[in-house]
């Protein structure tokens, strides 16, 4: 854009990591700058050999693959989930990433009021495009670029939208990323003083019953942006793409009341904080994440079953190693030690399908997906690869997790861990040349954003 000498972009993308992509591109370069998303895809449904029908998801095939393994569902039933999870074109239908970052555009201001919801294949995002090309033009007008819409207050907004669906641990790192590009100081502790007086009130996927298809069909983000407001939890008047305040956009589009069902009003949440917690402790110095709208106890205490990496689990698993109780620890999966931080959906999904969801908590310096299920924490910082106390733990080692306290503490002496920090080697570099040689000396800890500078 820079060498083109443009003056604004209509901004478009389509799944996950690609969206906080362009946001950050927009932040970076401070020109006028309108996100547009591409829009998810209409959710499928199979009939399984016993008759049962349902609707179904990406996130379903990966927990029929594990549920196969395991042996409590058919390879034809299988086969069937796989053929009928993705019916058209767009996103993955649930408030998984792509959703949940496209959602946070509305919230921070870069995306059009209402641009979010509709589907990939609606004829509506031929209409939204032309309005955010027509939009940009005015932004050119009237001089405002990215980063006076991308205020410490629109940040605030993004997470308090991100609190009320209940979306993806990845938008944390994602706006910090954003944030930092903008110039602006966001830290953790935000998500948690937010998440503290914001309720979760979207019963969407992977934790509730319905998909981005259905929050379209009640009215779309701004139903949830407008009782947030109204309820004194958002930002009004932070600037937006379409050069009126937050409160202007949400007056003129005037959106329902939250249904009851797809998105619960503000007297009848799902639970009565945010989706997302942030955990600190022993195990944690600087932080790890855990999506609190899907984790169904308020404690856990389990020795600990440790695995380099994400294969070594999911053999484990495979072989009937894992036991209600474990506490699955995957390591080496964090920015510099991945590197890249993959997601791990393949495990989670195949630790619900084997019917450990509720009974294994799963422990990592990695990340997930926006559609893992279950009793899930990641981004544990520091790394591994930095000699991060998850480098330290051993099999049987106790660890307690306590989500209220917002805790997570390895239980051993410290005597003990300085003795092992001591014989501590880290494992070898994956790549030692070419560009991920340098990502990995470049990039920064999860509790940053995983940026690289």
């Amino acid at each position: 854009m820079e060498a083109e000498r443009l003056d604004g972009a209509v901004l478009l993308a389509g799944c996950d990591k690609s969206l906080p992509g362009m946001m950050m591109a927009a932040a970076r370069l401070d020109v006028a700058a309108v996100f547009l998303y591409a829009g998810s895809i209409a959710p499928g449904w199979v009939k399984l050999t016993d008759g049962t029908e349902k609707q179904v998801t990406i996130i379903d095939a990966f927990e029929a693959v594990g549920a196969c393994k395991a042996g409590k569902m058919s390879e034809e039933d299988l086969d069937r989930i796989e053929r009928a999870i993705c019916p058209g074109e767009g996103a993955c239908g649930g408030m998984y990433t792509a959703n949940t970052m496209a959602s946070i555009g509305e919230a921070l201001g870069l995306s059009l009021p209402g641009s979010a919801a509709p589907p990939s294949a609606d004829r509506r995002r031929d209409v939204w495009a032309e309005r955010s090309g027509e939009a940009v033009v005015n932004l050119i007008a009237k001089g405002i670029t990215a980063r006076q819409i991308l205020t410490k207050k629109a940040f605030e907004n993004a997470i308090a939208v991100l609190m009320a669906f209940g979306g993806s641990t990845n938008a944390v790192l994602h706006l910090l990323a954003i944030a930092r590009e903008a110039e602006v100081d966001l830290q953790l502790a935000d998500f948690n003083r937010i998440s503290d007086r914001v309720p979760h009130l979207g019963n969407v996927k992977p934790f509730g019953d319905f998909v981005m298809n259905d929050v379209d069909k009640v009215g779309g983000v701004p139903v949830v942006m407008k009782a947030l407001l109204d309820a004194g939890l958002l930002h009004g008047d932070t600037l937006t793409v379409t050069g009126k305040t937050m409160a202007e956009n949400l007056a003129d589009i005037n959106p329902p009341d939250p249904d009851g069902k797809i998105i619960h009003a503000m007297n009848n949440p799902i639970h009565k904080t945010g989706g997302i917690s942030i955990l600190h402790g022993s195990l944690a110095p600087e932080g790890a994440v855990v999506k609190t709208a899907g984790f169904d106890l308020q404690n856990f205490e389990g020795p600990a079953r440790v695995f380099e990496r994400e294969a070594g689990a999911m053999e484990a698993l495979t072989k009937g190693e894992i036991k209600a109780g474990d506490v699955i620890v995957i390591r080496y999966e964090g920015p510099r030690g991945g590197p890249g931080m993959r997601e791990m959906l393949a495990i989670t999904g195949a630790i619900k399908g084997a019917g450990l969801g509720k009974d294994v908590l799963l422990l990592t310096d990695g990340r997930f997906s926006g559609g893992t299920t279950g009793l899930c924490i990641g981004h544990i910082s520091p790394e591994a690869t930095v000699g991060g106390p998850i480098a330290l733990v051993r099999d049987g080692d106790l660890i307690r997790v306590d989500v209220a306290a917002r805790s997570i503490d390895l239980l051993v002496d410290d005597a003990e861990l300085a003795a092992r920090k001591q014989q501590w080697q880290p494992l070898p570099p994956r790549y030692t040349r070419g560009v991920l040689a340098k990502f990995t000396k470049m990039v920064r800890s999860a509790s940053e954003g995983a940026y690289c500078g």
